[in-house]
């Protein structure tokens, strides 16, 4: 299926929409972003016909700017109908939900293709066509940043379920019937370092009085510090129980990280696979694979660009 692709002139637009910014990316068939722009989103929230129809007219200047340009890959932050027209529930930006965001584009765009998908399932298809290391057709997708977003690739297409939000990892419960994003989401990273600097004052370094942030808990943690690092390692635990449940019900053998804080894979890593291994057999943990997505910070405008692949004969 990868090898599908053909015509090397061949041009596509990637957009990520992001609750705050749009990121915009021209890429060619070989995963090259050759044009990229960031667009705050502001004035579309608030434009009198709301984010949906602010977002079809924007996407115009981008059309005269690549007139090259036939299809679209859009990744959007949430859940979206089956038949991928229309957003249900996008928490960043409720104005979209129940929109049929296709429809009017195919409307306002006749001569260009839309594909729309999660965002998260995005940057799986993404990694599967674009991916430095070369995926198999069958891999979970773990996406962790403001949220936990996740997909399964599953025969080199984004396993859907029955009503096409399927692998919603974020919101499985876990410790304390929380729900896993609140658990290690952005915020709850924070939180579990607010709480690791309190009790152990004297290991918390130049992370004392800072203004905390996820970068500054990858960095610190990189230095040694040992509260960023018992903060990962309880990340670690945390996001490693969620993926035995997972495993025990896919049975898929590999695991791919993605999103703003895998930069700090590396030290979760070791209480994650620790944990893996401790609670699932041998049947799985000889063959499980759990590796850091090759996209980083392209992952997103890549993944949408690479929806133009998925079921369009490239």
């Amino acid at each position: 299926m990868k090898n599908k692709m053909n015509n090397s002139e061949t041009h596509f637009l990637g957009v990520d929409v992001g609750g705050t910014h749009l990121k915009i990316g021209l890429v060619d068939k070989n995963g090259n972003i050759l044009d990229f722009q960031k667009e705050d989103t502001t004035p579309f929230r608030d434009h009198a016909e709301g984010f949906g129809q602010a977002f079809i007219s924007g996407l115009d200047k981008y059309f005269k700017k690549y007139p090259q340009v036939e299809k679209v890959g859009i990744g959007l932050p949430g859940l979206i109908s089956k038949d991928r027209t229309t957003p249900l529930e996008i928490p960043a930006i409720p104005s979209l939900n129940n929109f049929n965001l296709k429809n009017g584009l195919e409307k306002a765009y006749p001569d260009k293709e839309f594909f729309l998908e999660n965002d998260a399932a995005a940057a799986a298809i993404g990694e599967f066509y674009y991916g430095k290391d070369d995926p198999s057709d069958n891999f979970l997708f773990i996406t962790m940043g403001t949220g936990i977003g996740s997909a399964m690739v599953l025969d080199g297409e984004v396993f859907k379920g029955s009503r096409g939000n399927a692998l919603e990892m974020g919101h499985m419960l876990s410790s304390g019937s929380a729900r896993l994003e609140t658990l290690i989401g952005r915020k709850g990273i924070l939180s579990i370092l607010e709480r690791m600097i309190a009790a152990y004052p004297e290991k918390a370094g130049r992370l004392k009085g800072a203004d905390l942030g996820t970068h500054l808990l990858v960095d610190t943690a990189k230095e040694g510090n040992e509260v960023s690092l018992m903060v990962f390692q309880e990340v670690g635990i945390i996001l490693g129980e969620a993926i035995v449940s997972t495993v025990r019900i896919l049975d898929v053998t590999e695991v791919y990280f993605g999103g703003g804080i895998s930069a700090g894979l590396e030290f979760m890593m070791p209480s994650m696979e620790r944990t893996i291994r401790q609670y699932l057999t041998n049947y799985y943990n000889k063959d499980l694979r759990l590796k850091k997505a090759t996209l980083e910070n392209n992952a997103g405008t890549l993944g949408a660009a690479a929806l133009c692949f998925m079921g369009s004969g490239l």
